[in-house]
């Protein structure tokens, strides 16, 4: 896998994760990567730094060592946004209506293309996990318990925004 930063033509700065660059050059060229923020398709790679593992070394210090509480300590993080970029309204607007605009996509795609199993949802997907049923794509509803349980098991779920919720 390769993460790239990505531009689209507005300057909006995304990252995306890719399993090598042919597999982004293709997408790119079938317009499949969208903007986060706007939602166009006309990307192109934006300059970045690179990954480089650091190498072993025996005088490592732990952060517990140095007597650096990890869990009070801050960081600076940052989210790709160019220092002189601000931020409107409108652009928020834009960017919210475009996730409630592909979160209901998917949704739509999911009932489409799988089998509803209503409240049975962890029953079933265990039975397809274990081979005890025939391998297909189904969506339901499970509890949280339930939901951890799955995870927990190696049973690869993911949640399916509800028309209900968009506007949350």
């Amino acid at each position: 896998m390769i993460l790239f930063d990505i531009k689209c033509s507005d300057g909006h700065i995304f990252e995306a994760w890719f399993q090598n660059n042919e597999a982004y050059e293709k997408q790119a060229e079938d317009h499949l990567i969208e903007c986060p923020l706007c939602g166009c398709t006309k990307i192109s790679k934006s300059l970045m730094v690179p990954n480089i593992a650091p190498t072993p070394s025996s005088d490592k210090v732990g952060l517990e060592e140095l007597n650096i509480n990890v869990d009070q300590q801050r960081v600076m993080v940052s989210a790709h946004s160019p220092e002189d970029s601000q931020v409107s309204p409108e652009d928020v607007k834009r960017a919210l209506d475009h996730m409630h605009n592909t979160m209901a996509k998917f949704r739509r795609q999911v009932e489409k293309s799988c089998e509803y199993v209503g409240n049975n949802f962890a029953e079933e997907a265990r039975k397809i996990h274990y081979g005890d049923s025939e391998k297909r794509g189904i969506y339901g509803e499970t509890t949280i318990r339930e939901t951890e349980e799955l995870i927990e098991e190696g049973i690869d779920i993911l949640p399916v925004p509800g028309s209900d919720k968009l506007d949350s």
